[in-house]
């Protein structure tokens, strides 16, 4: 493919795809290569496919709000080559995998669980339960790992608060979500197995709900498929398993890469320490700055007919990925895009995507990060890694960066 008067890429010799990530904290030099010679690219995935790479931040915008990029039709072409896993679990069954009326009618439904103002009435509670996360954490000997004690354990046990899983099925449900989270590639029947799971989980939950009703987004759903025929069964089964499997494994992610990118840029973890007030504008920079999927992409489209991008024609029934990674760091919308900046106004990050797939748990999520980016500091503030960048372990196959463990001092 020709792009901008280019030859970087083309139909005969694609990219190969994924770039290597030789740094924690910054895309691969490809990303700005691609962005300034061929803001569309043809690549070849490593199962084999081949796609369009976009990496301009407004042709991404473009591509993740004009619904001729449709993400029904990539889930129907992954249900096709029978993937399974988390792709599986963003398919033509789940809000993820879905466009248009039918996506908008099962947003509703679950919209009013997550407005900024429910929400924000929710932060004494999620404050509470940080603090004792935090009170277990500074009990144990040191080193502690982070991961397991504290940045997956707040979002997991916010959401499932919300949702209404009761605690004694916490684990339960938080091993078969981590494994529906994992690498496909390396076992897809255990992948394939623990989303079966799943849902007959959520099928248990409902039943129960159904005979015991209690304040929470299950027990909501529930009448509105009983009560008011808003959904099918089988709907309200993948509905709670998207607001599940989407709820909470970026959240604990952006947890760890927020304090691995505050521990290398030192500075700007003292800056937070000296002036906490500028939480919530850190957390929005840190969303933009933090590069929390390994290969650099959001979930992709296939356009519905020919469109175009930065001068590129794209026939109708082409795979496109949207490189959310390096759109954070286009220079052409962020002054001095590769440094922290915690008063950089205006933001316009995607680290809650755009369009009508927009994570719906955003402002959730953003008072989750605030409250424990703003504890820590408080209540943690010489924390420093335990071991080298080096010596991290990362999990490797999944969605976004995932540490296995953290190991912190203070």
């Amino acid at each position: 493919m020709t792009t901008e008067g280019t030859l970087t890429s083309s139909a005969d010799e694609p990219l190969a795809f994924p770039f290597p990530a030789d740094s924690l904290y910054h895309p691969a030099p490809e990303w700005a290569q691609l962005r300034e010679t061929c803001p569309v690219a043809h690549v070849r995935t490593p199962d084999g496919g081949t796609a369009l790479l976009v990496s301009r931040h407004g042709d991404i915008r473009s591509l993740m709000v004009d619904p001729r990029y449709s993400r029904a039709a990539a889930a129907d072409a992954a249900a096709k080559a029978g993937q399974g896993g988390i792709a599986a679990a963003a398919g033509v069954d789940s809000i993820l995998g879905m466009d248009g009326e039918e996506h908008a009618r099962l947003r509703r439904l679950v919209a009013g669980a997550f407005t900024v103002h429910r929400i924000e009435k929710m932060r004494l509670d999620v404050r509470a339960t940080v603090h004792e996360l935090l009170d277990r954490l500074q009990a144990l000997p040191q080193p502690v790992d982070l991961v397991g004690n504290f940045s997956f354990a707040l979002p997991f046990t916010v959401l499932c608060k919300l949702i209404g899983v009761p605690p004694e099925d916490y684990e339960v449900l938080r091993s078969s979500t981590d494994a529906v989270m994992g690498d496909e590639m390396t076992d897809p029947e255990q992948s394939v197995a623990s989303l079966k799971r799943l849902v007959a989980y959520f099928a248990d939950l409902i039943d129960r709900r159904r005979n015991q009703p209690a304040d929470d987004l299950i027990t909501a759903l529930v009448q509105a498929r009983d009560n008011e025929d808003r959904l099918t069964e089988h709907e309200l089964r993948m509905l709670c398993l998207g607001v599940m499997i989407a709820g909470y494994e970026s959240t604990a992610n952006e947890i760890n890469m927020f304090v691995l990118n505050l521990m290398h840029y030192r500075d700007e973890w003292d800056r937070l320490k000296a002036e906490p007030e500028l939480v919530p504008q850190a957390v929005e920079e840190l969303l933009r700055f933090c590069q929390l999927t390994e290969i650099g992409i959001g979930l992709p489209r296939v356009t519905t007919e020919d469109v175009e991008l930065s001068g590129c024609p794209i026939p109708a029934g082409t795979a496109v990925l949207p490189a959310l990674n390096t759109a954070g760091r286009d220079a052409d919308v962020f002054g001095d895009p590769d440094r922290i900046d915690f008063t950089r106004q205006p933001n316009p990050h995607y680290g809650f995507g755009a369009g009508i797939h927009r994570c719906l748990g955003a402002p959730l999520a953003r008072l989750e990060l605030q409250e424990a980016l703003r504890a820590m500091i408080e209540r943690l503030p010489e924390m420093r890694l335990a071991v080298t960048e080096a010596e991290l372990p990362f999990t490797p196959g999944r969605v976004v960066r995932s540490l296995e463990a953290l190991p912190i001092t203070w």
